[in-house]
């Protein structure tokens, strides 16, 4: 049985929402994304309301993350392409998990590992 460590400080949803299925974790999803994309699921997951949508522009998310237009662009696109998020141009929707995680991206580790 889990034990509280601290009991005055157990978290609270207070007024925001957001959360991460653990799915993301057992799921590959985690695996699945490179860094870039990962920060930016992160952050939309965080700033996102109870439905997953978020209104930030790509200047502010920028700021927040320290990535260039061009890694946003590309963190976003595929992030869209991995079924994980909606953007019409304007809001911002995190989406249910898909049925089964992006296929792993070939890190360069990887790569050496392989010769």
């Amino acid at each position: 049985m889990k034990k509280i460590l601290v009991q005055d400080r157990v978290r609270k949803i207070e007024g925001g929402f957001s959360f991460v299925p653990i799915r993301f974790m057992t799921g590959g999803f985690l695996e699945a994304l490179p860094k870039n994309e990962l920060l930016l699921y992160l952050f939309l997951v965080i700033v996102s309301d109870c439905n997953g949508l978020s209104y930030y522009s790509y200047d502010r998310i920028c700021t927040a993350l320290e990535i260039d237009i061009e890694d946003y662009i590309e963190a976003r696109n595929a992030l869209i392409a991995k079924d994980l998020i909606a953007f019409d141009g304007t809001v911002f929707q995190v989406l249910e998990l898909p049925e089964k995680a992006p296929a792993r991206p070939v890190r360069r580790t990887d790569a050496y590992e392989a010769l």
